[in-house]
């Protein structure tokens, strides 16, 4: 108990970054951990090992058996004293991982620079990186066509500039959330897939080092890096590097996290609106407090957090597109330090937000009335986009169109005077039906009003998009659909 009083004591007088501590997954956290980059490391030993012995080196079974049973042995202690020695993280790791196999210490690391472990250890992770965010993504995806299948025929008041406009529907709109969605899945699909192994290059990456040990064969060099980078799983490496691989593969890997950011953020705050509106909100758990000083209050914290986090993954991109431009000749090590914040954060950042916003979409409440308050909404504006149906309903009964035209501006007008200078409600519609001009379609008004009829072609875009957009890019993540995300903060 004394031990782990002093823990927490000490664990709370320094920083912690609230992207580990208070948001991201077990899983996008381990895959950043030192215990994942170091036993990734001694795997990339072991590869190039292994492959090395393949093509003649005088590298034995009994070294590689000893470096497979210690991968998981890692000496943090030891690593950190050896660190502090040498000031180098690769050669501390390479004399800890050594010091466990001394079989095999001769020949660990054997022709290869820093770079080996560092950056193939990192296009590792960014690809597993990946890994863990499509699936998050897919789940996203999934629950927001749920809702817009289940909603494709409600109507709703539309917005252009925050502005009152035609009316659309609740489906169609979280159609407009899923078209972004859809873009930001094959983004992040072409990052993934777009991503090459380093492989076994060398100090300025012209394999020098591994000619010399292959004593001259190219072919053997090429087969080196080949298998290497099928071991690690990976179908093709960069032909051409510096030390290190293109800094440009992070501005892309960054550039796609970063869009799906400011997906979200549009996505969130259009919920945020849609709460003040009362027509749409997030889930809201039965004792969770939205205000310390006002009880009645549901705020939309959860969309909040995600506006929040999305900001902070937008903004990263500037990080890799200012190393890429410095990388001098074949690499400078003022990349080093930046690519440990920004390259984790992303991905941390991305796998808070979709995990987020999966709760939200889970437990969007549409209320069973909400027809009543969407119609509260519409019909301030619907006497007005019902003119033109109105004016035709006379023409058909006989009526003449301008002077029809010139009715309804005139009641029109004295409507709008109500509402904006009097605050009152829109009552062109008794006024409408107190003008005796309009008595042959007084009949009809009910049906010219009916804001389904105002809506389009919306429950049609919903079904087409849904079945060829949407539920295609779903089905390769099909079995990994039935995971709920409960939001521990």
């Amino acid at each position: 108990v004394r031990t782990l009083n002093q823990w927490g004591k000490d664990e709370f007088t320094k920083y912690r970054s609230p992207l580990v501590s208070r948001y991201a997954s077990k899983e996008m956290s381990y895959n950043f951990s030192d215990r994942k980059k170091f036993t990734t490391w001694r795997k990339l030993w072991i590869f190039l090992a292994k492959a090395e012995k393949a093509l003649g080196l005088p590298i034995t079974d009994a070294q590689v058996a000893e470096m497979e049973s210690r991968v998981e042995d890692v000496d943090f202690a030891m690593a950190a004293e050896q660190e502090r020695k040498l000031r180098h993280d690769v050669m501390a790791h390479v004399h800890t991982f050594a010091y466990c196999c001394p079989t095999a210490a001769p020949i660990i690391h054997l022709g290869a620079t820093s770079c080996y472990v560092g950056d193939n250890t990192d296009l590792i992770v960014l690809r597993d990186g990946f890994e863990i965010l499509l699936p998050k993504l897919a789940r996203v995806m999934d629950r927001l066509a749920n809702f817009a299948e289940k909603y494709a025929d409600l109507p709703t008041l539309g917005f252009t500039h925050y502005q009152p406009a035609q009316l659309t529907t609740v489906g169609k709109r979280a159609c407009l959330w899923l078209q972004d969605l859809t873009m930001d899945m094959r983004n992040l699909r072409r990052a993934r897939d777009d991503l090459r192994f380093r492989g076994v290059k060398g100090t300025t990456g012209t394999q020098a080092s591994f000619l010399q040990l292959f004593q001259g064969d190219h072919a053997k060099v090429e087969e080196l890096d080949r298998m290497v980078t099928e071991m690690a799983g990976f179908k093709k490496a960069y032909l051409v590097t510096g030390q290190t691989y293109s800094r440009k593969v992070d501005i892309d890997t960054l550039s796609v996290l970063a869009s799906l950011g400011a997906t979200v953020h549009k996505i969130c705050t259009d919920i945020r609106l849609l709460a003040n509106l009362k027509e749409l909100e997030e889930p809201f758990e039965k004792e969770q407090i939205g205000s310390s000083a006002m009880p009645y209050k549901r705020n939309p914290m959860r969309a909040e957090r995600c506006c929040s986090l999305s900001r902070h993954l937008m903004t990263l991109l500037s990080d890799p597109l200012q190393t890429a431009s410095v990388q001098w000749l074949e690499r400078t090590l003022d990349d080093s330090a930046n690519r440990r914040i920004s390259l984790a954060e992303a991905f941390l950042t991305a796998d808070i937000v979709l995990s987020t916003l999966q709760n939200i979409t889970e437990g969007l409440v549409v209320y069973p009335k909400l027809f009543d308050l969407c119609f509260r909404h519409i019909r301030h504006e619907l006497p007005f986009m019902a003119t033109e149906n109105i004016i035709m309903a006379m023409v058909k009964a006989g009526g003449n169109r301008q002077d029809c035209h010139e009715k309804i501006r005139v009641l029109s007008q004295q409507a709008a005077a109500v509402v904006k200078q009097d605050g009152g409600d829109n009552d062109l519609l008794d006024r409408v039906k107190a003008d005796s001009y309009f008595s042959p379609i007084l009949d009809q008004l009910d049906a010219l009003l009916d804001p389904k009829t105002f809506t389009g072609r919306a429950p049609q875009q919903v079904t087409r998009f849904l079945s060829e957009e949407v539920y295609p890019l779903l089905e390769p993540f099909r079995s990994k659909m039935d995971v709920t995300i409960e939001l521990e903060l």
